[in-house]
Order: C-alpha cells, then sequence, then structure tokens
C-alpha cells in the first residue's frame, strides 16, 4: 500500500468489533479514509466494500503494521476490548511506531491505566461512560448529557419556568446557577446562539454549558 502524509485525515481502525466498527463508519461518512484491520476474516470481508481499505493481519504484528502503512498515519484507533492482552500490545506497538495519536478501547479503568503507560493518547471506556450518560438521561431533567474531562458538562434541558418571558440577561441565569446558555429553540425552530438579550419562552429547549454539578442542578429546576 502506498504511503501518504501524516497531514491527511486518515487513520488506522485496529480491531473492527461493535466499537471499531461503528467508529470506522463514523469516519468514512465524515470524509476520512479508513483502513480497517481485524484477524477474522469473515469480519474484514464484510467492511470490505464500506471502508477505504481492510485488510485481515495480525495488529501486533510490526511488519504487518508497516505494510499497510500505519506509521505515516496521523489517527489510529485500537478497537480490541476483549483480548486485553493484544489490544495492549497493539497499543505499544503504535507508539513504537511513532503515531502522533492514538485512540485505544479500555474494558476498565485498570485497563485504560495500563494503555496509558504503554502509549495511549486517548483512552474511552465504552459501557462505564454511556452509563454515566444514560444515567443522566432516566432522571428525566436531562434530554441529551455529554461530561467532558475536569468536572466539566453540556446539557440539552428544558428552559425553567422563572426564565420564561425574561431576556438571559434579565434571568441571571450565570449569576445564579453558574452555567452558561449557549444555545437556544423555540418549539418548531431551530437551534440559534443565545445571546445576553434573548428571551426564553415556555417551551424552549436549552444547551447549557458549566460544571458538572451545577448543570445537573440547573436542569432539575425544569
Amino acid at each position: 500500500m502506498a504511503r501518504r502524509p501524516a497531514t491527511v485525515n486518515r487513520i488506522a481502525v485496529l480491531g473492527l468489533g461493535r466499537f471499531g466498527g461503528s467508529l470506522a463508519l463514523a469516519l468514512m461518512r465524515q470524509g476520512w479514509e479508513v483502513v480497517g484491520v481485524d484477524a477474522d476474516p469473515s469480519v474484514v470481508q464484510e467492511y470490505a466494500d464500506q471502508l477505504t481499505h481492510a485488510a485481515v493481519a495480525n495488529t501486533t504484528d510490526e511488519v504487518a503494521m508497516r505494510q499497510l502503512g500505519v506509521q505515516d498515519m496521523a489517527h489510529a484507533a485500537v478497537g480490541i476490548g476483549i483480548n486485553l492482552e493484544a489490544g495492549i500490545l497493539t497499543t505499544g506497538l503504535l507508539a513504537d511506531l511513532g503515531v502522533p495519536n492514538i485512540w485505544a478501547k479500555a474494558m476498565s479503568h485498570r485497563h485504560a491505566a495500563i494503555l496509558q503507560r504503554v502509549g495511549a493518547h486517548h483512552v474511552v471506556l465504552p459501557e462505564h461512560e454511556m452509563g454515566e450518560r444514560v444515567a443522566h438521561l432516566v432522571t428525566g431533567h436531562n434530554l441529551n448529557f455529554i461530561e467532558f474531562e475536569d468536572d466539566y458538562a453540556i446539557v440539552q434541558t428544558h428552559a425553567p419556568a422563572e426564565a420564561f418571558d425574561r431576556t438571559l440577561a434579565d434571568a441571571a441565569l450565570r449569576a445564579k446557577y453558574g452555567v452558561t446558555v449557549v444555545s437556544i429553540k423555540h418549539p418548531g425552530a431551530e437551534f440559534t446562539y443565545a445571546t445576553a438579550d434573548t428571551t426564553v419562552h415556555a417551551g424552549d429547549t436549552l444547551i447549557v454549558a458549566g460544571r458538572t454539578r451545577q448543570v445537573e442542578a440547573f436542569a432539575s429546576l425544569s
């Protein structure tokens, strides 16, 4: 396979299970070139016509990875979860190859720590993170919830009654609750950026950002 500059939006997705496969397809939809690799020929066959390139290979084999040009890619994602040893060895190999952005799937916090030690720049725990997110949605206060690092979150929620028919400046939600209203959606309309002069009405949906506990407390007002 011809090698290309690492600046091109190309990524190697190693392991095409549920996580790796969905990641690979999502990146394809976003216009990326995706090289998918898995040890199972039947899995690779499934993705052969959907990815830029799909190959059967042992992801812990340096020769095989070099033949696929992985060392020239700016990004790589390790979707191997069940076989912990293979995932760790693959991540370490990517680090040795000098891949500048390595994402890896972890099955536990301990697994995540090991992946970071062997070279992963970003570690995701899909099951844990989804469980946390669903827990916020189950309460009924949040329409959507995304938590980031450093105790920061964005929530989609209904506007509280105390803000109805008032501008955001008059409602002073930031001063009262420590959150910032980023965007607002009136019923039947699209989301628009929120400003101090934006008026909130009953039935409006807000996108709010701030510290996790603060946005949770704010969402509970609706």
